[in-house]
């Protein structure tokens, strides 16, 4: 989440008329994120989060966002909901882009992830998986395998500015994914960005999950390589097997994963450390002017791949199939 587009009061009041939620009592822009406009709305009501869709979002895609948080919210899974306006609508316009009012999920993301946090998210994983299955709406992952080369092309000339030699590791590991890359373990709907800032504990309890503008279908189990290196490495970069551990297995406590998604599980790990080492790398470079948001440090994810490319073994994440 973050602040890139500025919202007159006039607008606002404008746009809330479109809605019954009470009368506005407060609005604050969230500096977080790297992707829309959100703001913490007040009104007599309750708590609210408006969202505004930036240029990266493809506003084609928002039925598919929007419907899925109303199909996993009705299956009982723990997420924000989009509001209807009076119209039965769920997305406007305001201030030029679309936007959409979601309700507001109580409970905190956790800062130190321990190893209770990383069963509970593994399990709410996997409920995911296992309630999307009947989403009626499909979404090409736009940030596929085949769309790492494209996008690392668009900072190629800059990423040794970053660190020196980064540009030749990259393209290294880009042809050795290129080579490897599984293409049929099972799919379906994925979160795809399942970071700690994504998932909310209340009273040490899961208590539901945001922020579904990744949302795909994709390989099921690179879903949980994605968590691996959210969840699973400690601020010093040093992975924790404990936790990795407990996440697969709080996932396969509600769905079992194939043989073939398990031994998949580190070129997938490696696959998802180059997507965000290469989006980090794009949004490093390039952060709008007077952007309430700090960019995050692509070298992170360089460290974590390069851990999992030294991985020659499921039984480094501390399962056996």
């Amino acid at each position: 989440m973050a602040v890139y587009t500025d919202v007159s009061d006039e607008a606002l009041q404008q746009f809330l008329m479109l809605y019954d939620i009470g009368a506005l009592t407060s609005c604050k822009g969230i500096a977080e994120g790297v992707e829309n406009s959100n703001f913490l709305l007040g009104t007599d009501r309750g708590q609210f989060i408006l969202t505004l869709y930036e240029k990266r979002v493809d506003v084609e895609d928002l039925p598919f966002f929007l419907g899925l948080m109303d199909h996993l919210a009705a299956k009982g899974l723990d997420c924000p909901v989009p509001i209807h306006d009076k119209s039965g609508d769920t997305l406007n316009t305001l201030e030029g882009r679309p936007a959409a009012i979601i309700s507001f999920l109580d409970g905190m993301w956790v800062k130190r992830p321990n190893v209770e946090h990383c069963t509970m998210v593994g399990q709410a994983l996997a409920e995911l998986h296992k309630d999307g299955q009947d989403f009626g709406i499909a979404r090409a992952n736009s940030l596929n395998q085949a769309s790492w080369r494209p996008l690392f092309e668009q900072s190629r000339d800059r990423a040794n500015e970053v660190l020196r030699g980064l540009a030749q590791t990259i393209d290294a590991e880009l042809e050795y994914l290129d080579l490897n890359w599984p293409h049929d373990l099972p799919s379906g709907v994925i979160h795809a960005d399942m970071f700690p800032d994504n998932v909310f504990f209340l009273n040490d309890k899961f208590s539901g999950m945001i922020d579904f503008y990744f949302a795909c279908n994709e390989m099921l189990a690179y879903d949980l390589a994605i968590c691996l290196n959210a969840w699973c490495f400690e601020r010093d970069n040093a992975f924790n097997v404990t936790k990795a551990r407990a996440l697969i297995e709080g996932y396969r406590s509600v769905r079992a994963l194939t043989l073939d998604e398990l031994h998949a599980l580190p070129i997938l790990a490696r696959g998802a450390s180059m997507r965000f080492l290469l989006t980090r790398l794009h949004d490093w470079l390039r952060v709008p002017p007077g952007a309430l948001v700090v960019p995050k440090n692509p070298l992170e994810y360089l460290k974590k791949l390069r851990f999992h490319m030294d991985v020659d073994s499921i039984s480094a994440y501390g399962v056996d199939p």
